[in-house]
């Protein structure tokens, strides 16, 4: 996959089948997300609402089809955070392991200054190693490590928050 066969625009409600089809489809890994269960459509509404021109949901297609989805989100939700943000990048099965994920970082980092977030930050999983080398390529450090804050499987799992200052 390359930039140019790529297209990223803003996500619209008739995405968000497609968008929870693709979440949904990380939850076996247990390397990706905290839910254990599927999350149903009716269930991320008021989450695909909450997303603004400052902190926009994208979705990426390949060939017409959806195969990715970037979001942004406010961290912590209080006024004196507004410059940071969390993103989060989901891959369709098919589309994982061809550089997608390389090409959606870099537009994310790319893209901070118009969004005016100054700090972008990233939790994974301590064992989700790819996605730990992945941000790591694109300069993010790791700012934070939360210890056995998760439970997948009977088995604790660590959260490392990566994060990466976007020089505007």
């Amino acid at each position: 996959m390359t930039n140019m066969q790529l297209k990223i625009r803003t996500a619209e409600l008739n995405d968000l089948p497609k968008i929870v089809e693709i979440y949904n489809s990380t939850i076996e890994s247990k390397m990706v997300t905290a839910d254990t269960t599927p999350v149903k459509v009716e269930s991320k509404v008021e989450w695909f609402h909450q997303h603004n021109e400052k902190r926009p949901l994208q979705v990426v297609e390949y060939e017409n089809e959806i195969c990715a989805w970037i979001s942004y989100q406010n961290f912590y939700g209080r006024p004196a955070y507004q410059k940071t943000a969390e993103v989060s990048i989901y891959l369709h099965q098919d589309a994982r392991g061809k550089g997608l994920g390389a090409i959606l970082l870099d537009k994310a980092i790319k893209e901070c200054p118009s969004l005016q977030i100054e700090n972008l930050l990233a939790f994974i999983f301590s064992h989700n190693i790819p996605s730990i080398k992945l941000f790591k390529k694109f300069g993010f450090e790791q700012w934070g490590f939360l210890p056995e804050v998760a439970e997948l499987d009977s088995v604790k799992r660590d959260l490392v928050i990566m994060g990466r200052k976007i020089i505007m």
